[in-house]
């Protein structure tokens, strides 16, 4: 998996940047908040990445700041919420803004983005809700969640990645890594994740 492009910044739009890394542009997908915080072009910069791969291709999203990937790695990890509406979440509404509905349950404001229905809403509440609560309480104790979540979230990736490439069903496979989380903890490694999904199927 691609973490993140280190390089010089060739092109950007409102949607998409190209990063030049030793004459190789790679084509990103990046949110509202990261273009408005991005260098001229022709500039160096550092994307953090986050690499979706289907059967028709694969897209690369990407964000300056690894609180942004880290909130958008939790959204697409809620059922029903793809990168491509998970992208949309987070260029309609900041980090802290996201945050606070999703802690508040204010289902109105999640509803308001485009793509996202009462239901979908509701379950973005209900799935985050409590972890989002726990990370603010680490967060004023001082502690750095982000990089807990990007590797946490990275793990899984991995492992999902992989099962995707044993045969399984990419929402069965999701659907499995869930359970195996929710079941032993979120602290699993990337072998012990595919082992437990494997045992179980």
């Amino acid at each position: 998996m691609i973490a993140y492009l280190d390089g010089k910044l060739a092109y950007k739009d409102a949607t998409q940047a190209i990063v030049d890394i030793l004459g190789v542009g790679y084509e990103v997908r990046i949110s509202l908040a990261t273009y408005s915080k991005l260098p001229p072009e022709g500039a160096a910069t550092k994307i953090y990445t986050y690499q979706h791969i289907k059967e028709d291709g694969q897209t690369l999203y990407g964000f300056l700041d690894p609180s942004e990937k880290a909130l958008f790695m939790q959204l697409i990890s809620v059922s029903g919420i793809g990168p491509g509406t998970g992208i949309v979440m987070v260029s309609s509404m900041s980090v802290g803004e996201i945050r606070e509905a999703i802690v508040n349950e204010n289902v109105r404001a999640i509803q308001s983005i485009k793509g996202v229905g009462p239901k979908t809403a509701q379950r973005v509440i209900l799935e985050l809700k409590d972890k989002l609560r726990k990370d603010e309480l680490l967060a004023k104790a001082g502690v750095d969640t982000v990089p807990l979540a990007r590797q946490h979230n990275t793990r899984r990736s991995e492992a999902l990645q992989a099962l995707v490439t044993l045969g399984f069903a990419r929402a069965a496979a999701e659907k499995q890594l869930d359970q195996i989380q929710q079941k032993h903890g979120g602290e699993l490694s990337v072998e012990e994740l595919i082992k437990f999904a494997l045992k179980s199927h």
